[in-house]
């Protein structure tokens, strides 16, 4: 049987990330709570070390290693994100780091994740196993395998943001929804634990791309959903399952799974450029764009917007903005 994190390992990991995360900034948008009739309280989680979300639970899971783990290293496959985040925390925390990823990740990503000085070892996304290719290197190296999502103290670390967002909006009363940006669930559950413990009358929404519905299929269907690997703009939710931990909290602490377009992503990408002078990846746009479909449902509302991360190519960028 699992044994599922708590909002009390979101606690604990807050202390461990405390002096290394940053506490990004909760914005808001006159123009976005005008326009859509609600209150609109944005995470930006763009502003964080490495540029996303994911360093929370990289580095809560690797600061839990013990002295032969550390001499060893971690090693995790991503398609961006995560990488960074495992790479950059493996350097703060003194150890060697290795990273798998797609031949056709973000040149912005792969750049940084060598730059933060672990080694990549690509593969190819639409043919190869990413799990199975990680495992194998693992295997013949000693290291430890921190995965992307799936794990509790990722789960936890994750947690983090939403703890924050929640703390700092607070004053004015309780959120009434949250839109949380889903590929493999690790932000999604984190955020569910957080919500639950912290504004249990909070309605909570994870949203993936419409090309890539296996969350949303998996929770309707109360069964892990498998899917080929979906293509969409939003390359950090590029994933195939749920796993095993994430799909039990969300299952469990989650209202409903969301999807949006590839379309509606620009869209939003668009406003976060226009009126917030934010730069935001697609994947980070998922939560936005779901909120601003969602009509009646939100408003007159207070609603959180986890704003994922920022890692995005500007050649890419500047493409999808022109419509290219």
């Amino acid at each position: 049987m699992l044994q599922l994190p708590t909002y009390a390992d979101v606690i604990d990991a807050a202390a461990r990330l405390e002096g290394h995360a940053h506490r990004t900034p909760v914005l808001r948008s006159a123009t976005a709570d005008a326009r859509y009739g609600a209150q609109f309280f944005f995470k930006c989680e763009n502003f964080q070390r490495m540029g996303a979300f994911k360093f929370r639970g990289a580095f809560n899971a690797l600061s839990k290693f013990d002295a032969a783990q550390r001499t060893a290293g971690a090693i995790a496959f991503s398609s961006g994100n995560h990488a960074q985040a495992v790479a950059l925390s493996a350097r703060l925390l003194g150890m060697p780091a290795v990273i798998v990823m797609p031949h056709d990740a973000p040149a912005a990503k792969l750049v940084a994740t060598r730059e933060y000085g672990a080694e990549v070892v690509q593969y190819d996304r639409f043919a190869e196993d990413r799990e199975a290719v990680t495992r194998q290197l693992a295997e013949e190296r000693g290291m430890t395998l921190i995965p992307p999502y799936d794990h509790p103290d990722v789960i936890a670390g994750q947690g983090t943001a939403v703890k924050e967002l929640i703390e700092d909006t607070a004053a004015d009363g309780p959120l009434d929804a949250l839109y949380i940006c889903l590929g493999g669930g690790g932000l999604t559950s984190g955020s569910a634990l957080s919500a639950r413990a912290l504004a249990p009358g909070c309605k909570v929404y994870g949203v993936e791309p419409e090309a890539g519905n296996d969350g949303q299929q998996s929770f309707r269907s109360g069964k892990i959903v498998h899917i080929e690997t979906p293509r969409t703009i939003a390359d950090g939710a590029q994933t195939q399952h749920l796993g095993q931990y994430t799909f039990a909290i969300i299952k469990r602490d989650v209202d409903d799974i969301l999807t949006v377009s590839d379309v509606q992503l620009v869209e939003a990408m668009r406003f976060f450029a226009e009126r917030m002078k934010m730069v935001v990846e697609p994947t980070g746009c998922l939560s936005f764009a779901a909120a601003c479909a969602a009509g009646a449902a939100i408003a007159g509302r207070r609603v959180g917007i986890v704003v994922s991360g920022g890692n995005v190519d500007l050649a890419r960028y500047a493409a999808l903005l022109a419509g290219d």
